[in-house]
């Protein structure tokens, strides 16, 4: 059984009642209660760990040129094109690397990369994962969408938009949230905003605008300007008595209120919320923004962290960089961050291409070694570095103009 439809079906009203019901799924599904998951179709590894670390990129160049920038893009988003799963994956895991091939320019390596997805796309006969509500299986949909707006092929979206349609008249209760871990905001509502783009039906935007603040609503914290990764964590605590606060699902936040903002018209009455929301979130993590350029697992406690968590970090580097390159964000406050940021993760590149210090799936801070590699890492990668490379027109740059 998924959880976020077993939450959405437990019948409670109250905030308390969602906290309990969450509870009781993770106490069924320890004592072996859910068989359903079992059968669901099986999903290819997307990554693993070296036990001997091989040589790291001694090449590539932290300096914003294009020449250097798509050094490093390529370098990485070849060796994971080249790792590819022979059955096309819709998977979650996967989506989010779809989306960062999609975001690489033709300048840096031709039209391969989206061609790749494109493959992909027609290997899934462009449907999405088999559970309606879930924001794990409409995540491939932002691929999906990309594709459909790049050559305007209704088959590209035809699924897509069946899928959201039969999600959108799906009673809702505000006391059972549907994207009730904070990752998902990253998976599921820019899909609602590319469909409301391709077919001018708002519709799709204020379903998303709802549950979007749903989920808000319970796992944000107003003052840290955080999210808990799901009502589970609300109350759970690093060692040095700050509340957790997992980088990576942060960073997936900021993700998803980028690619909801990259398709919200600028007249949208809903933008004005989602700026906030980036600026918010940016000034919460410049503050805690690691010597090295990155962020650790747990954001509050970065001394019981030995390594940065690189998917994490690309992901609110993403998030940094539309936000100055949109105006969003002070560039002279915000850009040397940017640049810190990618010089770091530049240090986690190995030779062949493998990005490393990733943390495997999971729900909070977890174990992992600095050649532990999955694919959302390398697609948070592409991500970021895509848009530092959008906003570089030749030679060195510093802060943009």
């Amino acid at each position: 059984m998924h959880i976020g439809n077993f939450v959405r079906r437990i019948g409670s009203t109250t905030r308390l009642s969602a906290l309990a019901a969450l509870g009781l799924f993770s106490l069924l599904s320890a004592i072996g209660v859910g068989t359903a998951q079992a059968q669901e179709p099986k999903i290819a590894s997307p990554g693993d760990s070296l036990p001997t670390p091989g040589p790291l990129a001694r090449d590539l160049s932290p300096r914003f040129t294009r020449a250097d920038l798509a050094k490093a893009i390529k370098l990485v988003a070849d060796w994971q094109l080249g790792r590819m799963p022979a059955e096309a994956q819709t998977d979650w895991t996967w989506a989010a690397l779809y989306d960062g091939f999609m975001s690489v320019p033709d300048a840096v390596a031709g039209n391969k990369y989206k061609q790749a997805m494109e493959d992909v796309g027609n290997q899934l006969d462009w449907q999405p994962g088999p559970r309606v509500e879930s924001a794990d299986d409409q995540a491939v949909g932002q691929m999906f969408m990309e594709q459909y707006l790049l050559h305007k092929d209704p088959a590209m979206m035809k699924p897509m938009k069946a899928r959201l349609d039969k999600e959108l008249s799906t009673p809702d209760d505000v006391a059972k949230p549907l994207w009730w871990w904070c990752d998902a905001l990253f998976m599921a509502p820019p899909v609602f905003a590319d469909m409301a783009k391709a077919t001018r039906d708002i519709g799709y935007l204020g379903f998303m605008d709802r549950e979007w603040t749903i989920t808000s609503d319970l796992l944000y914290d107003n003052k840290k300007h955080l999210y808990s990764r799901d009502a589970t964590y609300l109350d759970v605590h690093e060692k040095n008595g700050q509340k957790l606060f997992w980088s990576r699902g942060n960073g997936w936040v900021m993700g998803g209120t980028v690619r909801v903002l990259k398709q919200l018209p600028r007249n949208s009455p809903l933008r004005p919320k989602y700026v906030a929301l980036l600026r918010q979130m940016a000034s919460a993590m410049l503050a805690i923004q690691g010597p090295d350029g990155l962020w650790r697992p747990g954001l509050l406690d970065a001394d019981a962290y030995p390594l940065p968590e690189v998917s994490g970090s690309a992901f609110i580097t993403y998030a940094l960089a539309y936000g100055v390159n949109e105006k969003i964000l002070s560039r002279k406050t915000y850009w040397p961050a940017v640049q810190k940021a990618w010089a770091g993760m530049l240090t986690h590149v190995y030779a062949d291409g493998r990005l490393g210090a990733i943390q495997p799936v999971g729900a909070a801070p977890g174990d992992y070694t600095e050649t532990s590699s999955y694919c959302y890492g390398v697609g948070a990668f592409l991500l970021a570095g895509s848009e530092i490379y959008s906003t570089v027109k030749k030679g060195p740059i510093g802060l943009p103009d």
